[in-house]
């Protein structure tokens, strides 16, 4: 034991040295500028290490209200027994007024007091504004948009609060009947009554999640009048347990429909593979993303999916623990992936760090998808048991070399925190991609992206009709030149969070692109061609 501590710090100390000096100019922390941005993450901790103390929460970018502006909504803890508060904090949700950010959460009703981590957002109910849905250690929480700037809790009427300790969410139209369904990760059998306690080196630390039983995820069809039937049994889901995190959907093998992949924590993933008749198949192992390349159950957290060189079929990243390495697996076309974390440039540089929220994103709208990851240890006192431990971790990102490979950069943030959930979306409507990040029992972080407008940039909105109003599974296809992308819209993603839904195209210097192409859920195929760049495009849904 001692001598593979000694390799690791060796490692360490040799990944800090290899790591480029640049740190990501591109962004500005802009956090201290938005002075009615008051919302501080809360997990009530008190000394006794609750299992779910250090999971954190996640945050999300939409808009509400119709109004072209991001919303934010940030997820809370609450009070646990022996916590010095009394009065539980809530979530909270901040109204954009022209790059101003005011507190609505009151007036709108949103303010969830549960023991929150998760959130996603979709038009469950198809009457052209977003609805909101929270995961808890409890009861989880379904707002409905009302469209007038409040929601209504229809949580009990829609038959989806469950009674566990729910995680990452999704909505998504799996069986294509014009309706969002939901996917909910469950993560262990846990309660306060029943807290393990767990030690290194005769200092209490959290325990890992091997120290609780699994629990099996739930998923609800949406039954097209305000509830949902839970499917789960049989739609082939409830046969799987596992201890998972993070959630995202997407078209993983190019047959038009909607797959699901999980991120589970010391546990295999999950890839559900849509059957197309309202069933699934486990098909993790098979296609090998269920392991790491050496055959071991990581402690994944987050997952996203993205296209990172362009030929067109989507690829995998999953975010994991201090020491193992952040998996990147690439879409081989045939049913298969291979783990390339080392031969891309991802695995050695994320060695030194514990990682929770990530995506792939064009920042420089060159193009090319880069990676984002949010960092952090879960033990506050992790520097007193692992001489190389930090729980205050940078963020860091892979800037993407046309698909060849990614290099490493650390962010500029006027503070590093121990991060969790991380959300993406074009915050100032200036063409480039920002970044919002939770950090644990702190204020949160908001990067706003400074130069990646220099080139062109295209944002698509799409709206279904027949298919479901916030064409969530639909997948856009850009043409300009040589150069081809694929995006997906897709509800809840990364480590608990919700990114914007409109779908961001770098285009370089592109002033027109050749074809906008967008494969709506249900099947129809719509096209518009010969397009200006650096503009928001609105694709509406053919009847």
């Amino acid at each position: 034991m001692r001598y593979k501590k000694i390799v690791f710090v060796a490692i360490f100390s040799l990944v800090l040295l290899a790591m480029p000096c640049a740190d990501a100019q591109i962004f500005t922390d802009v956090t201290a500028a938005f002075r009615t941005l008051r919302f501080r993450h809360i997990n009530g901790a008190s000394g006794q290490k609750y299992f779910i103390e250090p999971l954190g929460s996640g945050v999300a970018l939409f808009d509400f209200d119709n109004d072209a502006g991001l919303e934010l909504y940030f997820v809370n803890g609450s009070v646990l027994p022996g916590s010095a508060d009394s009065i539980p904090p809530t979530n909270v949700l901040y109204r954009n007024d022209d790059g101003r950010f005011t507190d609505i959460t009151r007036e709108a009703s949103v303010g969830d007091t549960g023991y929150g981590f998760g959130c996603c957002v979709g038009d469950y109910n198809n009457d052209g504004f977003r609805d909101l849905y929270v995961t808890n250690y409890g009861t989880n929480v379904l707002y409905e948009n009302n469209g007038d700037g409040t929601f209504t809790n229809v949580t009990e009427r829609a038959g989806v609060g469950g009674a566990m300790l729910s995680t990452g969410c999704a909505f998504v139209d799996y069986d294509t009947d014009g309706w969002l369904d939901l996917y909910v990760v469950n993560y262990v059998q846990f309660s306060t009554e029943a807290n393990p306690e767990c030690s290194r080196q005769g200092i209490r630390t959290y325990c890992t999640p091997e120290a609780l039983r699994a629990e099996a995820d739930i998923l609800y069809r949406n039954n097209g009048d305000g509830t949902f039937t839970d499917v789960t049994q049989a739609a082939g889901i409830a046969e799987s347990l596992g201890k998972g995190l993070g959630v995202v959907c997407g078209d993983i093998d190019n047959d038009g429909d909607v797959d699901i992949f999980v991120a589970n924590d010391t546990t295999p993933n999950f890839l559900y593979l849509n059957n197309g008749d309202g069933t699934f198949t486990e098909d993790a192992l098979f296609a090998g993303v269920a392991l790491s390349e050496e055959g071991r159950a990581y402690s994944g957290m987050g997952a996203n999916l993205g296209d990172f060189d362009n030929d067109g079929y989507l690829d995998i990243v999953i975010t994991n623990f201090q020491e193992q390495t952040n998996s990147l697996y690439h879409n081989a076309q045939d049913g298969f992936f291979t783990e390339v974390s080392f031969a891309k440039g991802v695995g050695e540089k994320s060695l030194p760090y514990l990682a929770w929220g990530v995506d792939f994103v064009d920042f420089d709208n060159d193009g090319w998808l880069e990676l984002f990851i949010a960092n952090g240890h879960l033990d506050d006192n992790v520097a007193k048991i692992d001489p190389v431990g930090t729980y205050a971790q940078p963020n860091q990102l892979f800037w993407n070399d046309r698909g060849d490979s990614f290099a490493a950069s650390v962010l500029t943030e006027r503070r590093v925190y121990s991060s969790r959930g991380a959300a993406f979306g074009d915050i100032d409507n200036d063409g480039d991609v920002d970044i919002v990040v939770s950090n644990m029992n702190d204020v949160p972080t908001l990067l706003r992206n400074d130069s990646g407008n220099a080139r062109r940039w295209l944002r698509l909105k799409l709206v279904g009709t027949h298919c479901n109003r916030d064409a969530i599974g639909a997948r856009a296809t850009v043409v300009s030149g040589e150069l081809t992308q694929i995006r997906e819209v897709k509800s809840g993603s990364g480590y608990l969070s919700q990114n914007e839904l409109q779908l961001h195209f770098g285009l370089g210097d592109a002033e027109k692109v050749d074809s906008v192409t967008v494969r709506w859920p249900c099947g129809q195929i719509d096209t518009v061609r010969e397009v200006k760049t650096s503009q928001m495009l609105v694709v509406e849904e053919s009847r």
